[in-house]
C-alpha cells in the first residue's frame, strides 16, 4: 500500500508524456485567407487533447497528495518523484504549447512558415523556470503554508488553457490570442513568476475560520463565479486574482 501514492504520482508523469505527444504530432495546421486578405490558422485539435491532459495530470497531481496522507505514505522518494512529475506535466508539456502557438503566430505572417527557430526559442523558458521553482521548492521547508513565486502547476494550467480558449472561440480570442508579443509577455510573466520570490498564498487551510482564511474564500468565490461565466477563460482569470490578493494579503502569504 506504501506505494499506492507514487503509482498516481506516475500517473501524472504519464498524462504529461501524452499531453507531449499530442502537442507535437498536431498534424496539419489549416490556413485560409479571410475576404480582407489576411491569412487564419485553424488551430490543430490535438494540442486541445494536450492541454486537456495537462488538467487531468493537475487532478491527479492533487490526488496523490491526498492518498499519500490517507495511507500514511508520505516519503522522500514520493516528493521526488512528485517534482520530476511536475516537471513534465507543468514545465515541458507548456513549454511545448507555447512553441506551438508561437509557431502557428508566425504562420499567419508572410514567408512565417520560414520563420527561424531563435523566435520560437523562448518557449523553452517555461520548463526551464518550471524546473529552476521545483529545486527550489524541494530544499526551502518555509514553502508549506506560503509559496514563494508561481507555483508551477498553476503555470502549466495557465498555458494549458490558453488552446482551449482558441479552440472553443470563446468571446472570438483568437487572433489576440496568437498574437506573438502576447505570448512572449506570457512567457515572461510566468517564467519570472516562477523563479521570484513573491509571496503567494497557498491554499491549505489550517482550519474552517473565516478571517484567517478570508483571503483565500476571496479567491474560491471568483473562482467559481469566473468558472461559471467565462468557462476556460476562468484559468487566466484565477491566477491573475491569485497574485493580486497574495500581494494585497502579503502579510498572510508571508
Amino acid at each position: 500500500m506504501k506505494q499506492v501514492p507514487n503509482i498516481f504520482t506516475l500517473l501524472n508523469l504519464v498524462f504529461g508524456c501524452m499531453a507531449i505527444i499530442f502537442i507535437l504530432q498536431t498534424g496539419e495546421s489549416i490556413v485560409y485567407v479571410d475576404g480582407q486578405g489576411f491569412p487564419n490558422i485553424s488551430l490543430p485539435e490535438k494540442i486541445t487533447w494536450g492541454a486537456l491532459c495537462i488538467f487531468a495530470a493537475a487532478i491527479v497531481d492533487f490526488l496523490d497528495g491526498f492518498v499519500a496522507r490517507l495511507f500514511k505514505a508520505t516519503s522522500e522518494m514520493g516528493k521526488q518523484l512528485d517534482s520530476l512529475s511536475d516537471l513534465v506535466s507543468f514545465g515541458v508539456a507548456p513549454g511545448m504549447i507555447m512553441y506551438q502557438l508561437l509557431r502557428l503566430s508566425f504562420a499567419r505572417q508572410v514567408d512565417g512558415l520560414d520563420v527561424s527557430v531563435i523566435w520560437l526559442l523562448p518557449a523553452l523558458l517555461v520548463p526551464c523556470a518550471a524546473a529552476w521553482r521545483l529545486a527550489k521548492f524541494n530544499l526551502d521547508a518555509e514553502q508549506a503554508f506560503a509559496f514563494k513565486g508561481i507555483p508551477s502547476p498553476a503555470a502549466g494550467l495557465m498555458v494549458a488553457s490558453l488552446p482551449l480558449i482558441m479552440f472553443y472561440q470563446q468571446m472570438d480570442l483568437q487572433d489576440i490570442m496568437l498574437n506573438k508579443w502576447l505570448l512572449y509577455g506570457i512567457i515572461v510573466f510566468l517564467s519570472y513568476g516562477m523563479v521570484s520570490n513573491l509571496p503567494l498564498l497557498s491554499l491549505k487551510f489550517k482550519s474552517a475560520g473565516v478571517k484567517e482564511n478570508l483571503p483565500k474564500y476571496i479567491l474560491v468565490a471568483i473562482a467559481i463565479v469566473a468558472a461559471v461565466t467565462v468557462k476556460w477563460i476562468a484559468v487566466p482569470v484565477i491566477l491573475l486574482a491569485y497574485v493580486l490578493v497574495s500581494l494585497i494579503f502579503k502579510n498572510k502569504a508571508a
